[in-house]
């Protein structure tokens, strides 16, 4: 065979082998476009392990990796706010996902809850660069329903088709494979959970809504602290008040770091204080990843409150 028909065939071979590059900007979406992908691409990530997404600081090497993903895929304003400004130099695709028609999004405010919220202490709770959880607002949490997390695998596999149309058959099966574990996978923490829906709990972060509503739980009661700043002491005295008053109960926080509040609010009260990823933590990315997230949010819960 010619040396020019050899090179030629090479680079059709490289052509047709090259994966397209999908970045997200959190594990979750990852792991969303993971299962799309599988056995044909691997997606990337911008945000490090324990980085928050509400207040992230981009890198230069971010920058670049930012520009040079042929589809890139995030919350949106609501969650991200750092990212608007350098996705507007990107010419290729970029998709707020809370923006896609189908998705049941949520607000904070639409359910009567307890919040202990510190609104007129001196020492106020709330980071200011944190996201907005004033009532009306929307919850970006969106990522933690299963119902949503269809809705953007069916636009990723959509999209991945446009750009890699060779493999347009593999991301429809790799989707319709996706859902349906997703739908038994609702089955299965459904069951899980029945047993201890009735238990109270307290979160510290109101992050938890999307998967609580979607399998019939409900929070007692959620502490909007930031935990880099420690709550006054009137604060802290009203929050163990409510401990003291449910009893047996199970707090919440979120990895990687607890609030530095919680063994002082729980000190000599029956609390068992546990913790919930709704990031994935250090979970290895792959097909099932995003089921392992929700499943091990199930688990945890319970693990806990079964214990009251």
């Amino acid at each position: 065979m010619p040396r020019f028909l050899v090179l030629f065939v090479a680079f059709i071979a490289f052509s047709a082998q090259a994966e397209v590059r999908v970045l997200t900007s959190i594990k979750p979406l990852q792991q969303i476009a993971a299962a799309v992908q599988d056995g044909v691409g691997s997606p990337d990530v911008l945000l490090p392990p324990g980085a928050s997404p509400h207040h992230y600081a981009l890198r230069p090497s971010d920058v670049r990796r930012v520009g040079d993903a042929d589809l890139l895929y995030w919350i949106g304003p609501d969650m991200e706010n750092f990212l608007p400004r350098v996705l507007n130099t990107r010419s290729k695709p970029s998709v707020a996902v809370q923006s896609l028609a189908g998705l049941q999004l949520r607000h904070f405010g639409e359910d009567s809850r307890s919040h202990e919220e510190a609104e007129h202490d001196d020492h106020a709770d709330h980071d200011e660069h944190d996201h907005d959880h004033r009532p009306g607002s929307l919850d970006a949490h969106l990522w933690l329903s299963s119902v949503n997390a269809r809705v953007i695998a069916t636009q990723m596999a959509a999209d991945l088709a446009k750009v890699d149309p060779a493999n347009a058959a593999r991301y429809q099966s790799n989707l319709k494979a996706f859902v349906g574990r997703l739908d038994a996978l609702d089955q299965r923490i459904k069951t899980r959970v029945a047993a201890v829906a009735d238990k109270p709990y307290f979160v510290f972060h109101e992050a938890f809504d999307y998967f609580e509503a979607a399998y019939g739980l409900k929070h007692t009661g959620v502490f909007s602290v930031a935990s880099e700043v420690q709550p006054g002491a009137q604060h802290v005295a009203a929050m163990r008040k409510r401990l003291q008053e449910v009893g047996k109960t199970c707090v919440f926080s979120e990895p990687p770091l607890r609030p530095r509040l919680a063994e002082t609010l729980t000190a000599g009260l029956p609390v068992r204080l546990a913790e919930l990823d709704a990031l994935g933590g250090t979970d290895p990315v792959d097909g099932k990843g995003y089921e392992r997230l929700l499943e091990k949010l199930g688990s945890d819960l319970v693990g806990c409150l079964e214990h009251l």
